[in-house]
């Protein structure tokens, strides 16, 4: 077999391949990123980006890119439960803000800095074939738009391609920690529907979320269980204006104001898959996957890319064995996303919050430095394992 053309492979270039192709290039790599969709076009998102993710953005030279695009920072998160509602600062001194672009513009952005980077990418580019011989990928088969068929090698090629990943199928990762779709979703964009603010309603069986984006539209989003995703598949607007009764507060607001686009559904499963073996790499969805509840996806993406690049360079570049290196990898990422994962899991259950998460939020309503960690621990900014550590907890309804 011929030299590699390159060393590394990516196959997907929205949130977590564009990155990782942008990093490894960055570090010298030689990187091709290839991708069955043309940019700029839409996806199925709920598109925010908590402030953990804005501070990739940061890291990376492109935060100036978003703010240009006309998408208004949110600098307050609120949560209402009902009875009572909590609201706070969901980031840091150095972070202050999320930002929910749409995905047109954000994955747009993305792919150019990649290919700014040195990366080689190739848009409408289907992958037919992973090469996996002897339990090792080498390489892929694909085409072009016209039908070219073109073979490309590389030491490792990377699945960041979504849940229904080419690479995964082709190498069939182990999956644990796993969990069927909870809950079924669906968003659209309204106008006249003003507000400075990622709002987050919670009622038994019912949730919502409401989030400022691009020219003066608001991102609005609504679901339900997934046992219920056959009862009102017929009549998705219906169920959603009756979810939104639940609040009269805001039922009245989104009356006064228009939706602009159709509605898009999303249901997502649950899980884990072990992201590396030999010649092969996942990353974001392809790797690791929590219901949307949480808004946490692009953030991951962001993240997971970061952690990817730092082992791949390891492997790659630094001569530390593959399966050391990528070991790593799994288990920094396993560390950060299990306790948001499994809070995730809870969340997206939909049920009554239990007596702590209400005697909680009773106890810190009010109070703005206590508001402010409940918003970041939604955000992303503090680990679950910090915020309910017992001391904390104790400090918290004291």
């Amino acid at each position: 077999m011929t030299d590699p053309t390159y060393d590394v492979i990516v196959v997907g270039a929205r949130c977590a391949g564009a990155p990782l192709a942008m990093l490894m290039a960055r570090r010298g790599y030689r990187t091709l990123l290839v991708d069955r969709a043309t940019f700029p076009s839409d996806t199925v998102s709920t598109h925010v980006i908590h402030p953990p993710g804005v501070a990739a953005l940061q890291r990376w030279g492109l935060l100036d890119q978003i703010a240009a695009t006309g998408c208004p920072p949110v600098g307050r998160y609120s949560f209402d439960f009902g009875p009572v509602t909590v609201a706070g600062a969901p980031g840091t001194t150095e972070t202050p803000y999320a930002y929910a672009p749409r995905r047109t513009l954000l994955d747009k952005i993305l792919v150019d800095a990649a290919a700014a980077a040195g990366a080689e990418v190739r848009e409408d580019f289907t992958v037919d074939e992973v090469f996996l011989s002897d339990g090792k990928v080498s390489g892929i088969r694909g085409h072009d738009r016209s039908g070219v068929s073109f073979v490309e090698r590389a030491p490792v090629v990377v699945g960041a391609d979504g849940r229904n990943s080419v690479v995964a199928k082709a190498v069939e990762p182990a999956v644990y920690e796993d969990q069927p779709p909870l809950t079924v979703g669906y968003y659209g964009y309204w106008s006249n529907l003003p507000t400075d603010t990622f709002e987050a309603y919670s009622r038994p069986g019912r949730g919502w979320a409401v989030c400022p984006t691009n020219d003066d539209l608001t991102l609005v989003i609504g679901g339900w269980p997934y046992a219920e995703l056959a009862t009102h598949r017929n009549d998705i607007e219906t169920e959603l204006l009756k979810t939104f009764d639940l609040s009269p507060a805001f039922a009245d607001r989104i009356r006064e104001a228009k939706r602009e686009t159709r509605l898009a559904g999303t249901s997502v499963p649950n899980y884990f898959r072990t992201p590396f073996g030999p010649g092969w790499a996942l990353v974001g969805d392809a790797g690791y996957s929590r219901d949307f509840i949480t808004a946490q996806g692009i953030t991951d993406a962001f993240l997971d890319a970061e952690n990817l690049t730092l082992a791949l360079d390891e492997a790659l570049g630094q001569g530390i064995p593959y399966a050391e290196a990528l070991t790593g990898y799994q288990t920094r990422r396993d560390a950060r996303a299990m306790p948001v994962y499994q809070m995730t899991l809870g969340i997206a259950s939909l049920q009554p919050p239990d007596p702590q998460m209400v005697g909680l939020v009773t106890a810190i309503a009010g109070n703005q430095a206590k508001m402010d960690a409940f918003a970041r621990l939604n955000s992303g900014v503090t680990s679950p394992a910090e915020f309910f550590a017992p001391d904390h907890m104790a400090r918290l309804l004291s």
